[in-house]
């Protein structure tokens, strides 16, 4: 969230937030109606209820999401709801004549790109992919060896 002036301080908000687990139904339906502008939906749970009251106070008091973050977020859903493939981050396109090199164990590896597929060491492959395991002896993400993309790793906790 951006920082925005508000005459809201830390320790108000906090009371807000603490507040809105002790309230009754009718209180956090009053509330809802407050932040929202309508009735809250019929079949939502109560710790979801408390959750979006507590996103909406604090994007008040603090500011909300950036006009870009909102516009993929809709982007995402007009996907779902049209049961597209949902794209995050567009895949980067390399343009044919694109050179692409590689430092694997002191030897550097050059790949070009092609209209269809990638030429290393003379030879067309498909993939970038392809010539990873080829350099390598193993399988490897091409995008990911080549630095095209970044791995993520997931810890313990299944966040990454």
């Amino acid at each position: 969230m951006k920082h925005k002036s508000s005459a809201i301080d830390s320790t108000t908000l906090a009371r807000e937030m603490a507040a809105l687990s002790q309230a009754t139904p009718a209180d956090l339906k009053t509330r809802w109606q407050a932040l929202y502008g309508t009735e809250p939906p019929r079949r939502i749970s109560r710790d979801m209820l408390i959750r979006a009251l507590a996103y909406r106070i604090q994007e008040r008091a603090l500011g909300g999401l950036k006009l870009t973050t909102r516009r993929m977020l809709a982007k995402v859903a007009a996907d779902a709801s049209a049961h597209r493939p949902i794209e995050v981050a567009p895949a980067p396109t390399l343009a044919p004549g694109t050179v692409l090199l590689r430092d694997w164990h002191g030897t550097q590896h050059q790949v070009i790109v092609r209209e269809h597929g990638v030429e290393f060491q003379g030879k067309h492959y498909k993939s970038l992919s392809q010539v990873a395991r080829r350099i390598t002896g193993a399988r490897w993400s091409g995008p990911l060896f080549f630095g095209l993309k970044t791995q993520h790793r997931e810890h313990a906790d299944g966040s990454r």
